[in-house]
């Protein structure tokens, strides 16, 4: 572990532990811009960053408001410093849609603000088996007037286009007027790619019947939104009060003015409703909003607090990891898998962006890190959820096809940045080189259908996507004489971004062999299983029957790079002819991470990775290499890799915890799952990691429990951190919840399901029958020659 990071570690918790909660116990505004993206509320298909509801006049760069719908976007043509031909013309960006959160409190003359007057009591809980956000305080003005103020925030996960604030105040030594004013407010700009730059044009604003209501269109994307707002007023005081509406500068406000008395409760709820142009008519979308603005009013509050206990208690269910003996690591664990939910498409035509629903920041684009380290979070957990995520790989193949011709290509080519499908990433050395990208599709495609048997998937979708892959493997490839006539990959790239266009990358090789020989295989399976299916793909996709037998040539003479002398796989063909350098000696912790610092050219000449690379194909096609060889390359990569992506610690873990090098995995685990929480690359604050939340669950299963499926044969080598007194998790396997629960020397099985399992424990294979309790002996590392 580098010096840098080891030294994170040290930094104490921001929030205060508890299991279930995310706590923040005063209102510091050096902390506030990090904490919006902490206590982010979402439910897959919209999220609200945690900004306060009354108006912040802190500094502009200790805020970022931000609400967005996943995949609804904007677009603009990308302008190139010097172009050059096939280079993506539009780029794709999230959009930060109207803010609905607005509520100001005015004292008389005096407007609640937590940086004006004293704040004398603050808490703020994101709470996540109820599934709602809460910030109370007592606010002292300037003139000494006090009021108590409690907020309730939720966006509905069985209801994904409503949500709510309820917004209690009572005044504690004085009476009188108090106004509140509630905004639908479509005045907002985006913060990131278009900064300070309005995407939004209205088209129509109102107020009707108690109800505001908000259209709103793109300027590029020909994408439409609707929102509606309706305020439901409870003063159970019996005070009297006034209502009055005005909109300002595309800003709609209701003002409520309140005759109140000291110490006696008001409440307002509020009640909001959104619809887009991407799943209802344009010209329906303000009626749909107004009329479900009112049946979310109708419902009320405690409805929609019981319907998300009810689907978060289910959520648990399934997903939770219970830890014992380190209750920071459960806290973060938890905030984890529940952010992951909040930010998940569910319904095959979105996907998870690389910072969630929680901030701008890479422009809600859809990368492989979904495949790699979010898909299974959902495959063992909740696998239905794993389908919709490869569906929308599906319904994005035609733009995947399109790609491919772009660069002279048969078959599909997926892109690296995206939101509609098509590439939006200008930087072709980041972007376009990474052809590792359809192998790793292909391969989550293998792991869902493995671990749940799902062959209508595979023979309706999967299998289109595996044909077009393999047909742009090998349109790609090339039978090099000068390399024993081995069928090699030129300028691609590995996950390393710090080595783009080079020649036969390891991990892009091994990957595309499988790609080719799963395709292949599947194929001809389907030929026998499925024949009537078999004959309406090749007529669909124009398959000829030798195609298969020519991706499994292709896939038997790939190039697979393996240095004997040093017994590890080079990354590809030239970096150990790049110029040594030690990270921890040569460049201060100040140039990290090295992509913000360095010219390209300067990283390009040097052995220094940006991410696990040889490393993570040890973790994907684990069973391809030898104890020894993953021990080998993770000795010789380790030192090279400044880990200058968010995922590279977990894939370390993982291995480090295969080896046998304990206190690594364990630091590397800490450094991942707390990687937001603790904000230990200082990034947090343009939004959370998902993927890197989707790695912890990774770290503990695949690292810890030592979890692997080989073609549908589960295997576990579980050990205990000795700084663990325990932990448990369920995985869902081939229709079978399983339990897992490792202790200090023993790991028990316990398999809730009509019918029986096999695993295998430590290489052997056992039996499991439901209902019974099955206890083995922990891993022995004893046994490892390099642990004496």
């Amino acid at each position: 572990m580098r010096d840098f990071h080891a030294k994170k570690l040290s930094k104490e918790p921001q929030f205060k532990i508890h299991p279930w909660k995310i706590i923040e116990e005063e209102f510091n505004i050096e902390n506030n811009h990090h904490h919006e993206s902490i206590f982010c509320i979402g439910n897959g298909y919209m999220g609200v960053r945690g900004t306060l509801e009354e108006d912040y006049s802190g500094p502009e760069n200790t805020t970022t408001p931000g609400f967005y719908i996943n995949g609804f976007y904007d677009s603009e043509e990308i302008i190139y410093g010097e172009d050059a031909p096939q280079l993506p013309t539009k780029s794709q960006t999230i959009v930060n849609l109207m803010d609905w959160t607005g509520i100001n409190l005015y004292l008389g003359d005096e407007k609640l603000d937590l940086l004006k007057g004293e704040v004398l009591e603050y808490n703020r809980e994101l709470d996540m088996r109820k599934g709602i956000l809460e910030r109370n305080f007592i606010w002292q003005s300037l003139s000494g007037k006090r009021i108590e103020v409690e907020i309730i925030r939720l966006l509905s996960f069985k209801r994904k286009h409503q949500g709510l604030i309820n917004y209690r105040f009572r005044p504690l030594n004085f009476k009188g007027e108090i106004r509140v004013v509630s905004t639908l407010n479509g005045n907002v700009q985006n913060h990131h790619h278009f900064r300070d730059k309005s995407v939004l044009r209205t088209k129509n604003s109102g107020f009707t019947n108690g109800r505001s209501y908000l259209h709103q269109a793109t300027k590029e994307s020909g994408l439409e939104v609707a929102a509606a707002v309706k305020n439901i007023i409870d003063s159970k005081a019996d005070l009297n009060y006034r209502r009055d509406t005005y909109e300002i500068d595309n800003c709609l406000h209701e003002e409520i003015v309140i005759n109140a008395r000291a110490e006696r409760w008001c409440k307002l709820t509020k009640f909001f409703s959104i619809k887009t142009s991407r799943t209802l008519d344009a010209d329906r979308l303000v009626g749909q909003v107004l009329t479900d603005v009112n049946l979310a009013a109708e419902d009320g509050l405690v409805k929609f607090l019981r319907d998300q206990k009810t689907y978060l208690e289910d959520f648990w269910e399934d997903f939770d990891v219970k830890l014992y003996g380190d209750s920071s690591l459960q806290q973060a664990i938890r905030y984890n898998a529940f952010q992951l939910l909040q930010s998940t498409g569910q319904d095959e035509y979105n996907n998870v962006a690389a910072k969630g629903l929680t901030g701008e920041f890479y422009e809600g684009h859809y990368f492989w890190d979904t495949e790699t380290y979010i898909i299974p979070f959902y495959i063992f957990n909740r696998p239905e959820m794993a389908r919709k995520l490869l569906k929308y790989r599906y319904n994005t193949l035609e733009q995947a096809r399109k790609n491919a011709g772009r660069v002279r290509l048969e078959g599909a080519l997926f892109p690296w940045r995206t939101i509609n499908g098509e590439e939006a990433s200008g930087f072709f050395m980041g972007s376009t080189v990474q052809f590792h990208i359809d192998a790793d599709i292909a391969y989550a495609i293998y792991l869902y259908v493995t671990a749940t048997e799902d062959m209508d998937f595979l023979y309706k979708e999967g299998v289109e996507i595996l044909a077009e892959t393999a047909r742009m493997w090998c349109s790609r490839g090339n039978y090099i004489h000068e390399n024993g006539g081995k069928f090699c990959f030129n300028e691609v790239s590995g996950p390393d971004e710090y080595k783009p266009g080079v020649n036969n990358n390891c991990y892009n090789n091994y990957m595309a062999k499988f790609n080719l020989e799963y395709a292949a295989r599947t194929l001809k399976e389907m030929q026998e299983d499925a024949p009537e299916r078999y004959e309406n793909l090749k007529n669909k996709i124009n398959l000829d029957d030798k195609e298969p037998d020519q991706w499994q040539q292709a896939a038997s003479k790939v190039f697979l790079p393996f240095n004997e002398e040093l017994g590890v796989h080079p990354q590809d063909d030239s970096f150990m002819e790049k110029d040594p350098i030690d990270i921890d000696r040569d460049i201060p912790h100040s140039e990290m991470p090295l992509v913000a610092h360095w010219h390209p050219l300067t990283i390009w000449r040097y052995q220094v990775i940006k991410q696990a690379d040889v490393i993570l194909l040890m973790l994907m096609m684990g069973n391809k290499f030898s104890l020894e060889e993953k021990k080998a390359n993770y000795d010789y990569y380790e030192p090279k890799t400044t880990h200058d992506s968010s995922l590279s610690p977990s894939v370390y873990s993982i291995i480090a915890s295969e080896v046998g090098y304990l206190n690594e995995a364990y630091n590397y685990f800490i450094q991942t799952a707390r990687l937001d929480l603790d904000d230990f690359n200082e990034n947090a604050h343009q939004g959370l990691h998902t993927a890197g939340m989707g790695s912890a669950w990774m770290v503990l299963v695949y690292g810890f429990a030592g979890m692997r499926n080989y073609d549908g044969e589960i295997q576990f080598n579980p050990y205990l951190p000795e700084k663990l007194k325990g932990y448990q998790f369920t995985i869902f396997f081939k229709g079978r919840h399983l339990r897992v629960k490792v202790g200090p020397e023993k790991t028990s099985y316990r398999l809730y399901s009509d019918q029986p399992l096999y695993i295998h424990h430590c290489g052997e294979r056992y039996d499991l029958e439901p209902g019974r309790e099955y206890n083995f002996d922990n891993r022995d590392f004893s046994q490892l020659p390099w642990r004496e």
